[in-house]
């Protein structure tokens, strides 16, 4: 039973309107379900998904998550946007709400990292479209440069699927 993808992610946080606000807000996901203030299912913009991501309270005096300083766990979530326009527009709102963290040249995708209100990280990334890969990306991490990255694909080019499938094509 081969899996196909991730459909939705599952945090717990401290509190669920805190962090609706900045999941709406910062990241545009709109809210599609609720429970009070116990739970929330929210779809990111652009997805077909039921949901992409749901919110389940577990009070203000929650502990920090202590994966990846001595403890196992998760590291982050990533999501793609569909240009490195969107990719731009996600750094400026992450920038005035606080909330990048980092930002990589992994030579096939560009990525930018932020925090929540909980200190969960994730990730947002444009991935190089197959026609455009070239001999001579390196895959790794270095610095991002987005500006020289719109520069050279342009603000409005689609992301690619995978690293190795042109968008537009489909996969079974």
């Amino acid at each position: 039973m081969p899996i196909h993808r991730l459909n939705h992610a599952v945090l717990y946080v401290r509190d669920v309107p805190v962090s609706v606000s900045f999941y709406t807000e910062v990241l545009k996901f709109t809210v599609v379900g609720s429970m009070a203030d116990r739970a929330a299912f929210l779809r990111a913009p652009d997805s077909a998904n039921d949901h992409d991501l749901a919110l389940f309270a577990i009070g203000a005096d929650a502990a920090d998550s202590m994966a990846g300083r001595g403890a196992v766990g998760l590291y982050h979530l990533a999501w793609e946007v569909s240009t490195l326009g969107d990719l731009e527009t996600v750094r400026n709102d992450l920038l005035a709400a606080g909330a990048l963290v980092g930002s990589s040249d992994h030579g096939t995708t560009k990525s930018l990292y932020g925090k929540d209100p909980d200190g969960l990280e994730f990730e947002i990334v444009w991935l190089i479209p197959a026609h455009l890969l070239t001999d001579d990306i390196t895959v790794g991490v270095a610095k991002l440069d987005l500006d020289k990255e719109i520069a050279q694909y342009g603000r409005d080019t689609r992301s690619g699927l995978g690293i190795s499938v042109p968008l537009g094509i489909t996969v079974v």
